[in-house]
């Protein structure tokens, strides 16, 4: 499918073109087997950095972005900007939430409109819904390895605080996925091309079963 950039230059994604998006449940290791399969593919690997292109394209400090790192916005504080006319520059609103979103969204699609690509996060899935080399991935694990793995990492000093945490960041990926998307399929099996347990084998491995299905998809 065709699409256009901010410039209404018309870009025709190539049919050799993957555009692969990884949704996760925290501490699934998303990110770690997205570097591993972007580094097979010799293709370029996104995830947190689009936010940061995203506020310095804005203008914005990153530091004011980071509430909204898929977080769906504040309702109480879109109310105190229609109340009190609050700027949404310096504060945390559903006002730049929304523009946040939209300027995240034109750079993921300029990004995979460059050629092959790995993306974790961001409505990604969603936002290329219609470019044919898309490939969407749900990572998934038993929340009690999600919680070894977050304490390894340094993340947490107990299993019992990981899993708090994991089960938090759940629920609030799920709420902006289903914000941002109109749907609730956020983490549902049938919402993505493919759903696996990254607790059932090594991330090399994990890591090839996502590239051969891409590879075969895309063909």
């Amino acid at each position: 499918m065709q699409t256009t950039d901010k410039n209404t230059r018309t870009i025709q994604p190539s049919p050799s073109d993957m555009v692969i998006v990884i949704g996760r449940q925290f501490g699934s290791g998303g990110r770690r087997i997205g570097k591993i399969v972007a580094d097979r593919l010799q293709c370029p690997y996104y995830d947190k950095e689009l936010l940061a292109k995203t506020a310095e394209r804005l203008g914005y400090a990153r530091e004011v972005f980071d509430v909204h790192d898929e977080r769906k916005p504040s309702p109480f504080r879109a109310l105190l900007q229609g109340v009190y006319g609050i700027a949404d520059n310096f504060h945390d609103t559903s006002m730049s939430a929304e523009r946040l979103y939209k300027e995240q969204s034109e750079i993921i699609r300029q990004l995979c409109n460059q050629g092959s690509c790995v993306i974790v996060g961001r409505t990604a899935d969603y936002v290329m819904r219609h470019h044919p080399g898309l490939v969407s991935v749900f990572l998934h694990a038993p929340v009690e390895i999600r919680a070894k793995n977050i304490v390894s990492r340094g993340e947490s000093i107990s299993e019992a605080q990981a899993i708090e945490k994991a089960n938090r960041h759940d629920h609030n990926r799920e709420r902006y996925y289903n914000y941002y998307t109109g749907k609730q399929n956020w983490g549902k099996a049938s919402n993505y091309h493919l759903s696996l347990n990254s607790s059932a084998l090594p991330d090399s491995e994990l890591a090839d079963i996502i590239i051969n299905f891409a590879k075969k998809k895309v063909k």
